[in-house]
């Protein structure tokens, strides 16, 4: 009796002792698509309006000097889920990779260990996912207005506009999860992606606000080649009618697909909208400066329209998760696939490892670790999010993962992470972007084209921020030439980017 009494009272003492456990954190990440630092509040921007994202760096952490590895919309999820670089987990660019979604990913560890898994929205990697229990995505790109998802299940068209959509449905799966397991969920925005269709109820949100052109707006790409080559300049290559809906007629702004899918109601909206804008248009014969300074306001107005929605949707979570109570228990982490290029050097688009590109937004709150208000002044790259994750979380990193955890920035913002970022461009044809990959320090940042171009740019970060004026043949930078290459060729060895190295050689 003495026997079984003891064993019973050690069963039990393990139990209350499993109870007391504390239980893992959940993860929410909210992926946006081309939405630009500059235009988010909590990085400074004088006119877009952001309070909902905005609340996750107020409760949270911000981080300045987050960077992605290779600055395009699949590639950049591709890293988000494997924490590798784009020649490792196989997705380089958008127009000739197949994700292979046999191979290792944060979720899929996390899904081994008790969790709950989803993503809903845009994805951008196909539709035969695995490693979440629940998903409904985008076909493809996706839709602003009545879109096609994909889930287990199969197809089909929901009505509404896309942003409320994905909210619905992603807190549609949270409402299904019971409390004995934490949940990663992953909400891929649309928005703000090119061609950047508002919601009709947020017409008129940034339509009167003076646009300030930037400083390098009118950039002459002196001594940069590449940059010369590019199809991505608001002046010559932005598209009034696909872009701006400055169609001639109703009728050929209705015969486009985006259109042909409208309801008769947001048909009539878009129409009431954009015809007497496009009426002044006509009237005003704009040429030269004139045209490509309006398609600049245009621009900026579409784009921020269409943000708007998209940051309202990002309070309705957050709203959820605080009614809930789980906001305490929640990584929540809110960035871009990339940045984005609003009329700097006159461009739009992304691509690039200039600044506005290379760099995106980024912001985590997780009440337990991280103290309101934090500012985050290390330098990450977003390979290092899944092993992040996978380290709050107490789940052990995968050998391959390429990236590192930047989990002690998050308690002590001080602290630095890393001293070199490395990225690698590959698509060849988009918009005219030469491929490249390069190496970034806190100073100087070194670039190497290839296949349409062949050349080298050295920025001085300090004396040239806006990165206009390549030193790379200054005599006077010829020490810092040789240290940054070999900077660069440690980063290639170091990620085994057989390619890169390959390029690197031959030029040298």
């Amino acid at each position: 009796m003495i026997k079984i009494t003891s064993l019973f009272s050690a069963v039990l003492f393990c139990c209350a002792a499993w109870a007391q456990q504390p239980k893992k954190p959940n993860i929410l990440i909210i992926i946006s698509d081309d939405h630009a630092f500059q235009t988010i509040g909590a990085y400074g921007s004088s006119y877009g309006k952001t309070p909902q994202i905005d609340r996750i760096a107020d409760q949270g952490a911000i981080f300045k000097r987050a960077y992605v590895n290779n600055s395009i919309c699949g590639p950049a999820r591709a890293t988000l889920l494997t924490g590798k670089y784009s020649h490792k987990n196989g997705f380089k660019d958008n127009e000739t990779s197949t994700f292979d979604f046999n191979q290792d990913s944060f979720v899929k560890q996390l899904q081994q260990h008790g969790y709950k898994t989803a993503w809903i929205g845009k994805i951008h990697l196909g539709h035969q996912l695995q490693g979440f229990d629940y998903y409904e995505v985008l076909n493809g790109q996706g839709t602003y207005f009545n879109p096609e998802f994909i889930s287990k299940s199969g197809r089909q068209i929901s009505e509404g506009y896309v942003s409320d959509l994905v909210t619905d449905k992603a807190l549609g799966w949270l409402d299904t999860l019971n409390e004995e397991n934490p949940f990663c969920l992953v909400i891929g925005h649309k928005a703000t992606h090119r061609n950047w269709q508002p919601d009709p109820q947020d017409f008129g949100t940034y339509d009167t606000v003076d646009f300030e052109l930037p400083a390098t707006f009118y950039d002459t790409y002196t001594s940069r080649e590449a940059a010369q080559q590019q199809e991505m300049s608001i002046d010559k290559d932005m598209q009034l009618p696909y872009d701006l809906k400055m169609y001639d007629s109703a009728e050929a702004m209705l015969a486009q697909g985006d259109y042909k899918r409208m309801t008769s109601a947001q048909k009539k909206a878009y129409l009431d909208y954009y015809r007497p804008i496009f009426e002044d248009f006509k009237k005003r014969n704009l040429q030269g400066k004139e045209l490509a300074e309006w398609k600049f306001k245009r621009y900026m107005t579409d784009y921020l329209n269409t943000a708007a929605s998209m940051d309202r949707n990002v309070g309705e979570v957050l709203d959820y998760l605080n009614d809930r109570e789980l906001m305490e228990n929640t990584i929540v982490i809110y960035l871009s696939d990339q940045g984005f290029y609003m009329g700097e050097h006159g461009w739009f688009d992304k691509r690039w490892m200039y600044e506005e590109s290379f760099r995106t937004p980024m912001m985590i709150s997780y009440p337990k670790l991280i103290k309101p208000g934090s500012v985050i002044e290390a330098n990450v790259i977003n390979v290092d999010i899944a092993p992040t994750l996978l380290d709050l979380t107490g789940v052990e990193i995968p050998k391959d993962v390429q990236g590192k955890p930047f989990t002690n920035v998050l308690s002590e913002p001080t602290k630095e992470h890393r001293k070199e970022l490395y990225y690698h461009y590959f698509e060849n044809g988009e918009h005219a972007v030469s491929p490249h990959f390069g190496v970034r320090t806190d100073r100087y940042k070194l670039i190497r084209y290839y296949t349409g171009v062949e050349g080298w740019e050295l920025f001085d970060l300090e004396k040239d921020p806006r990165e206009m004026n390549n030193v790379y043949s200054d005599a006077a930078y010829t020490k810092t030439v040789q240290q940054m290459k070999k900077k660069l060729m440690a980063e290639i060895e170091r990620y085994d980017d057989q390619e890169a190295k390959a390029i690197f050689l031959s030029g040298e």
